[in-house]
């Protein structure tokens, strides 16, 4: 039998790669959630990125760093450790022999852990979208939670506890399929690019780090496009205190935007969830590493 993971690693690797990658979501959310008039050119990354800055400096690109961490404590830690659960015993016969998971069994497995991680993390990602976009709202519109933990009483309190499940649809639909497209794709990326030899090279990938960073990066690349149009749709609700549906959203955003907003904010979605995903299954894999290590030092002591 396999050395049984921790449910909540998978909870800390996505927060450790999230605190690297905060400032890129910050900026896909508010290229998201910006409202622009018919007719007028969006803004690009670069411009959004620039303006966060000059607002007070470096510490204005970790605006809302802290729901960030509760989303990664719930949403990550949930979809992940429930996905590995599952893996593990589709991993292991009645018999308690190990058997190798055929693709559309993982690809199940990731949709229902995905599922279960975005209802866990839906008030969490709330708060984020929230307190990433305050900034650029007129003052009238912002909510200005100080941080996630009292963002989070004021939600419940201000808008009743139905407001925790705002989105909540759109939310684990994306949810389903980031883990599907991400964690799902990493899996099958990965066992299918072990062993290969990189021609140009003649480098063999092995279960190390070249194939975990090469593998993460196609699976993130792969999500990213996945998910944009959820994503979007996802944003705009969250930071939205009317009782507007997605259908509405949709129809009113195509209508003044075109069928291009369904993925507004791809790039900056991309360098996040690109280097987001490249780190959180190194450190994942890292994490994993140790513990079986020092699982087998404490058990042969």
């Amino acid at each position: 039998m396999p050395t049984q993971i921790p449910f909540w690693l998978g909870g800390v690797a996505a927060s450790m790669a999230s605190s690297c990658t905060h400032p890129l979501d910050l900026t896909k959310v508010r290229m998201q959630t910006m409202q622009v008039t018919p007719g007028s050119k969006p803004p690009n990354m670069f411009i959004v990125f620039r303006t966060t800055l000059s607002e007070s400096g470096i510490r204005s690109l970790y605006t809302g760093l802290s729901a960030s961490l509760l989303r990664q404590m719930s949403y990550s830690l949930v979809r992940l450790g429930t996905y590995e659960e599952f893996k593990s015993r589709l991993s292991t016969t009645k018999e308690g022999e190990l058997r190798k998971p055929k693709t559309h069994e993982l690809l199940a497995a990731a949709c229902l852990a995905g599922a279960l991680g975005g209802i866990a993390g839906n008030p969490a990602d709330i708060l984020l979208v929230r307190m990433t976009s305050d900034p650029v709202k007129p003052p009238e519109q912002r909510y200005n939670y100080s941080n996630a933990l009292s963002g989070l009483v004021r939600l419940a309190r201000d808008e009743g506890a139905k407001a925790l499940a705002r989105g909540l649809g759109t939310n684990v639909v994306r949810a389903i399929l980031m883990n599907a497209s991400q964690v799902g794709s990493y899996d099958f990326f990965k066992s299918t690019l072990i062993n290969r030899t990189i021609p140009i090279i003649d480098y063999q990938l092995r279960d190390s780090l070249p194939l975990h960073a090469l593998a993460s990066c196609m699976a993130g690349t792969f999500a990213t496009t996945v998910c944009a149009p959820a994503d979007v749709i996802r944003s705009r609700l969250m930071s939205s205190s009317s009782p507007s549906g997605p259908l509405t959203i949709l129809k009113s955003s195509l209508q003044n935007e075109g069928i291009s907003f369904l993925f507004k904010g791809w790039t900056p979605a991309f360098m996040r969830l690109g280097p987001n995903t490249v780190l959180l299954f190194i450190f994942f894999e890292q994490l994993k590493k140790g513990w079986r290590t020092l699982y087998s030092t404490s058990t042969s002591s």
